[in-house]
């Protein structure tokens, strides 16, 4: 068998021993909680009792895996660099509430429209993850430390925004605040009609299936083909391995620095617009948060590629998803988040394990092979 065939294979089989692990682990908890495991599996695979409803939940399992897929691009673009971008938490929401901004204050029509709404969120996004970049090359500031700090400012930036600069008229006796919604252009179109295509009805619930799923799938592949087959991405990859190595091959690797962190900003820029440019229309109060941490889970469980990435938002989002049918079956939500820790920290063990594994055996291949040469 091949040695990258035998790798994959073992990665596979520790994720898989990791998924089971923490479904078991999560099981005692449940039980320590009063409730039923059997009750609870049975919980995650409820979609719904009608037809509609069947519909609304497949949209929003993929609503919610759309957001954690670009967080996870986000997140595994540092980490192919060997930086730790802690900070695309607050990098999204500064992208994502001047990009809903901007994209309220003109009329357009719809392909320059969102076109100019996706440029400007990359481009927030990205100069506000060359802050941490210059830090770092130019003064050695720790790449983490910068970032958490930098989520702070950024939450509190965007709090003060929507509350002033960037407030929309809103109804009186409303608690709510927003940016001024986006036209009719702003919005992009759904894709409600592939429910069609399998015999289902279309869903309603938050504008139904969000079209940015093929900027998020476009992404992915251009991403893979960015890291995986040019120049840039080996540049990466090599100063993130050894910068002393790749400045003796003629990369500098101050530049690559800046240049992964900013296009993790960039990519982090677009987390919120599946919800803004799908749902909402505008940035606000109840603006869903958190999507940065959990990108980083993501990117973990996806081993930073961008098909393990997409594999581990579908299960992240399958998780969330089964909050609501788990309350009425008198179980925690909180299981949910339990479920998706332990799956992420037995999947970095496995990981470690297998690769120390996958090394042995390859070490004992290259042994019987001098021996067979001698």
């Amino acid at each position: 068998m091949p040695a990258g065939l035998n790798r994959a294979l073992l990665t596979l089989a520790g994720a898989v021993v990791a998924i089971v692990l923490a479904i078991a682990v999560c099981s005692v908890a449940i039980v320590a909680a009063g409730g039923d495991p059997l009750h609870a599996l049975t919980a995650f695979f409820d979609f719904g009792a009608s037809e509609r409803a069947q519909s609304n939940s497949v949209a929003t399992l993929f609503n919610r895996a759309v957001p954690l897929f670009i967080a996870g691009l986000a997140v595994a673009v540092g980490f192919r660099m060997n930086l730790f971008n802690i900070g695309v938490e607050g990098q999204y929401r500064i992208a994502a509430i001047c990009a809903a901004y901007v994209g309220s204050t003109f009329v357009a029509p719809a392909p320059i429209q969102i076109a100019v709404i996706i440029i400007v969120a990359m481009v927030a996004g990205g100069l506000y993850a060359l802050i941490p970049a210059i830090m770092k090359v130019t003064r050695g500031v720790n790449e983490v430390i910068a970032t958490i700090m930098l989520n702070y400012i950024a939450l509190n930036i965007t709090a003060y925004l929507v509350r002033g600069p960037f407030a929309g008229t809103r109804a009186e006796g409303e608690l709510t605040v927003s940016t001024p919604p986006l036209p009719d252009s702003g919005m992009f179109p759904d894709l409600n009609f592939l429910f069609g295509w399998f015999g289902m009805l279309a869903p309603t619930r938050e504008g139904g299936l969000w079209g940015f799923l093929v900027v998020a799938i476009v992404l992915g592949v251009v991403l893979w083909v960015v890291l995986e087959r040019t120049r840039f991405g080996f540049d990466v990859k090599a100063s993130g391995l050894n910068q002393s190595a790749a400045l003796a091959a003629g990369v500098n690797p101050k530049r690559m620095v800046i240049a992964a962190m900013v296009l993790s900003g960039a990519i982090a820029g677009l987390i919120g617009l599946p919800e803004i440019l799908g749902s909402t229309g505008s940035f606000g109060t109840t603006f869903t948060s958190g999507l940065g941490f959990l990108g980083i889970a993501v990117a973990l469980l996806g081993r930073n590629k961008p098909v393990g990435i997409a594999v581990a938002a579908l299960l992240f989002a399958f998780l969330d998803r089964a909050q609501g049918a788990l309350q009425f079956a008198n179980i925690p939500p909180s299981v949910v988040e339990i479920i998706q820790g332990a799956i992420v920290l037995l999947v970095v063990v496995a990981n470690e394990v297998t690769n120390r594994f996958a090394l042995r055996l390859e070490e004992r291949r290259a042994a019987r092979q001098l021996k067979v040469t001698a």
